[in-house]
């Protein structure tokens, strides 16, 4: 069944696991200083801390692995590793995006990028990806008073774009960042980084790609068959 898209004026896009595949590295970083640590933390679970922001994965280990659990030691290893991890190995850029960016340029599009991340960590990120001069607008823990799953970053991408909430794509994957993308009033694409894909979140967004190439095929048909 095709998918029929609301008329899009400006795209705004989640940054881990939507744009950069940065998730694995953390989830990297975390077992392996956990495990010096003496304690496990299995696939599933890192993979359920998706889109949360750094206070609430702190929160969630912390309960996860006891309150004996050395949570400074641990954001101090994890911190090392996955800077040791990065610098040799970089950080990829998802399948699809550089596409979905020609489509975005063709058609004079304004987009940004909304994370969850602090301003400087999201920088860092990008840099390592090869990305440091794509994204001219960010949207920045700092900016919100509320991270994802409040709607405030998405809010406020949309007054920076100057384009109405209601017009921008909102590109996200995982359910806390399309949870923030349902309540801002943006038209929510779920591109699930995980296997299998949230269920609540397929039925919170407007309409599930298996990736960004997928998403800019969508788009591209969606503006060659658009009405004059």
């Amino acid at each position: 069944m095709k998918v029929v898209l609301p008329d899009v004026d400006a795209v705004i896009f989640d940054m881990d696991g939507l744009v950069l595949d940065t998730e694995t590295t953390y989830f990297i970083a975390w077992q392996q200083a956990a495990a010096q640590m003496g304690y496990v933390l299995p696939d599933a679970f890192c993979e359920s801390l998706s889109g949360l922001h750094f206070q609430q994965v702190s929160d969630m280990i912390l309960a996860y692995c006891g309150h004996a659990f050395s949570l400074d030691h641990f954001n101090q290893m994890s911190g090392k590793i996955w800077r040791d991890y990065v610098s040799h190995h970089g950080i990829p850029v998802k399948n699809g995006f550089f596409s979905l960016l020609d489509v975005i340029t063709e058609f004079n599009w304004p987009f940004c990028l909304a994370t969850n991340s602090l301003r400087a960590n999201a920088l860092e990120c990008l840099d390592l990806a090869g990305l440091n001069a794509i994204f001219t607008t960010l949207v920045t823990r700092e900016m919100c008073v509320n991270p994802k799953p409040a709607p405030d970053l998405f809010i406020k991408a949309s007054e920076l774009l100057t384009v109405p909430i209601g017009r921008c794509l909102i590109l996200e994957d995982s359910l806390s960042g399309v949870m923030a993308a349902v309540q801002a009033g943006g038209i929510t694409g779920y591109v699930p980084s995980q296997v299998p894909p949230d269920k609540r979140a397929e039925f919170l967004a407007d309409f599930k790609a298996t990736d960004l190439e997928d998403v800019s095929r969508m788009l591209a048909y969606k503006v060659t068959t658009r009405p004059l």
